[in-house]
């Protein structure tokens, strides 16, 4: 059995981001897939019994831990590995920032717009799609604008932070109805610059 085990779906964003991080630290892990979309596993008891109480998928497995929530998985992964950590106190909660960022606005607003444009059937309501694309434009400027001075979300090297807010940015624009990098130079470059990334080579902090 690998060391780490991750409850994941190929269609989830969220289980990307953690997938990624194994993957760019060299991990010994496996996937379990969940049957999202057929039977809605993730949301049935023995799920919630045995896996996790949220009805939610990433879930990581190491040893006896059972843990939820991507941005948690990212900062066992990167203090378990000394890899893609914030350096001190400062870069800490600036990483936190941007997660939280992430997950509410800009990941947290395109999950809900694919899946709603691309894979629900029949798709979402249009005005409900507009909403959210409004709010998808203004928050990816605010990315677009922060790597407009730097190489990656926090400085010259990159961290969780840029693994969390990467999550949903590679599925193809087809998925989207419009094309994120081709409209954003800036975040078009740093995804050329995380795609880059030697797996399990990234040295410590």
């Amino acid at each position: 059995m690998a060391e780490y085990q991750l409850y994941c779906f190929a269609q989830s964003g969220n289980a990307y981001r953690a997938a990624l991080m194994l993957n760019l630290i060299g991990a010994d892990w496996e996937p379990i897939w969940v049957d999202f979309f057929v039977k809605g596993e993730q949301r049935g008891p023995a799920y919630r019994t045995n896996v996790n109480a949220m009805g939610e998928v990433p879930v990581l497995v190491h040893g006896s831990r059972k843990l939820s929530q991507s941005g948690v998985i990212l900062t066992y992964l990167a203090d378990r590995s000394g890899k893609f950590q914030p350096d001190g106190e400062d870069e800490r909660l600036e990483a936190l920032r941007w997660i939280i960022f992430d997950n509410q606005k800009v990941n947290g607003f395109l999950g809900p717009y694919r899946f709603l444009r691309f894979l629900a059937k029949p798709p979402g309501d249009p005005a409900v799609l507009a909403f959210l694309k409004g709010r998808i434009d203004g928050n990816l400027a605010i990315v677009e604008e922060r790597l407009s001075t730097r190489d990656f979300v926090l400085g010259p090297r990159p961290t969780i932070a840029d693994l969390s807010l990467v999550g949903y940015l590679y599925y193809p624009p087809k998925e989207f109805g419009f094309d994120i990098a081709a409209q954003h130079k800036n975040i078009a470059a740093w995804l050329d610059r995380i795609k880059a990334l030697p797996a399990g080579s990234i040295p410590t902090t």
